[in-house]
């Protein structure tokens, strides 16, 4: 049986440089007036792409409102936990406790990251309001299910919409799923999935592509190198399985819950 730890407790300076450098780069391109012009370019055609047959196609316009619920969100959080922790795809059955506490440091780290970019941002002026709220011509899906949006909140425009933090999310997930895949089948579905549920934002017009390909990006690749090429997720998973052991040994106990790998196995 492998019980290598997944993550090493020492400084891997030339991926951190690695992380440290493309998100600087990606930031120095977006505020760069010719990186800006390109971005915006892109940005429009990708938003009337996506949002304009919205007005004519019903079914479209059907996957993409559910898409843009609140509680898809949730489903998609399932999705992508429960690919985490499925023993035997990505990790070893054994390792999936600690690639699932070392995912979780990652995130938290995210958030760190987000909350002290997002005040830059603002303090910068950086800050912009989304497509939907830009341009005359612009499909707004409330405008069609007002009972739903009223009920569920379709997220569908915002006054703040860099960075996007949603995209940060299924960016860092896609990233460090990748980081130990190693069969070309797995990075496919990783990052079709990843791609797919980043589309809803996009289509409705809450975000344009910039506030995802840069401002997601460079936060999510800041957050995985900080991470895993530093002594924190080592140390931070482990710490974690040590303080929970416990409790999992309780939920082992359950039947179908204890069959799962992250209970079953540390």
């Amino acid at each position: 049986m492998d019980n290598r730890p997944l993550f090493q407790a020492r400084w891997s300076w030339g991926p951190l440089a690695a992380c440290t450098l493309l998100p600087i780069a990606l930031l120095c391109f977006w505020l760069w007036p010719v990186g800006q012009i390109l971005c915006l370019t892109f940005d429009e055609w990708l938003f009337h792409s996506l949002n304009a047959p919205l007005a004519d196609n019903v079914v479209w316009r059907t996957i993409w409102a559910v898409g843009s619920l609140r509680p898809f969100d949730i489903l998609v959080g399932l999705i992508m936990l429960s690919l985490l922790i499925r023993g035997d795809w990505v990790f070893k059955a054994v390792q999936v406790r600690q690639a699932f506490f070392g995912f979780l440091v990652t995130l938290l780290l995210l958030v760190v990251i987000r909350a002290l970019f997002s005040k830059w941002v603002s303090a910068m002026g950086w800050q912009h309001n989304s497509p939907s709220m830009t341009f005359d011509n612009a499909v707004h899906l409330s405008d069609y299910y007002p009972d739903v949006e009223k009920k569920w909140e379709l997220k569908d425009r915002s006054s703040q919409s860099f960075p996007g933090d949603h995209a940060s999310v299924l960016l860092i997930w896609a990233l460090f799923m990748s980081l130990f895949s190693r069969r070309l089948m797995q990075h496919l579905v990783i990052w079709a999935l990843a791609l797919l549920f980043m589309l809803p934002r996009l289509v409705a017009g809450a975000h344009w592509g910039q506030d995802d390909y840069i401002g997601g990006l460079l936060m999510a690749v800041l957050a995985l190198g900080w991470s895993c090429y530093t002594p924190l997720a080592a140390k931070g998973s482990a710490a974690l399985v040590r303080w929970t052991a416990p409790l999992f040994r309780l939920l082992g106990k359950l039947p179908l819950v204890g069959r799962m790998s992250v209970i079953r196995t540390a």
